[in-house]
């Protein structure tokens, strides 16, 4: 029945807002973490990287002034957040997990390394990945392909407010069609945004295909692991 049985769960920073646009909303982290638990509990091994954006943004933070190198910095200590938020939530769902940081920082977390997360996911554990790759100038969505890449995931699940790719944005271009498969290339020629192009490029090149789907929909992650076509499936 299962369609995946490792996964790399990228979360937008943005969507942990919830309606306030900022900050963590309770009720969508307790969404997020009962659907992540119901797949934990039927067996799937999940890896986690979350974004920062609902705290701070490198990118938009240089724009205002901020030094881009320290305001990266601020935007892996934001992911850090969330995932110690997550990691919280999945405890009180009864679920086993841990936070792994790239950046050192015990006992806030557990410093990564590809060995480590796999023996956690062989201990039944969800395994969190905090802090991007740890560089500046580099995306959450670049970690998580590199992520995805390094713990051999099936498939890297990228968690998003809309229910696919399409043509344009649909948020903006009612006219938009949805795709259920595109290739990479064709991400190339349309010049879609799916995530930053580092990232994209890595999962091409490391033939890791990535599923686009409405998180915040409660249910649909399960409905992915499960193989139901909810989404936009990219791949070579």
């Amino acid at each position: 029945m299962i369609k995946y049985k490792r996964i790399l769960l990228k979360l937008s920073g943005e969507s942990l807002a919830g309606a306030s646009k900022q900050g963590i909303d309770t009720v969508r982290l307790e969404e997020y973490a009962d659907q992540i638990a119901e797949i934990a509990s039927m067996g799937v091994q999940v890896g986690i990287v979350i974004g920062g954006g609902n705290i701070f943004r490198g990118l938009s933070g240089s724009k205002k002034g901020f030094d881009r190198v320290q305001g990266d910095q601020m935007g892996m200590l934001a992911t850090v957040i969330n995932s110690l938020a997550l990691n919280s939530a999945l405890q009180a769902s009864g679920i086993k997990s841990r936070v792994l940081t790239s950046i050192r920082m015990e006992p806030i977390g557990e410093y990564y390394s590809k060995q480590y997360a796999l023996e956690c996911f062989e201990r039944g554990e969800v395994v969190i990945i905090a802090g991007g790759t740890s560089n500046p100038y580099f995306t959450t969505d670049t970690a998580s392909s590199l992520r995805a890449i390094e713990i051999e995931a099936d498939v890297m699940l990228k968690g998003t407010r809309v229910d696919g790719v399409y043509t344009a944005d649909p948020e903006k271009d009612k006219s938009a069609v949805k795709f259920d498969e595109i290739t990479y290339d064709e991400i190339y020629s349309r010049n879609l945004r799916v995530m930053d192009l580092t990232a994209t490029t890595m999962c091409k090149e490391n033939n890791m295909p990535i599923y686009v789907f409405d998180m915040d929909t409660v249910g649909n992650l399960k409905k992915v692991i499960l193989g139901e076509k909810i989404g936009t499936l990219v791949r070579n």
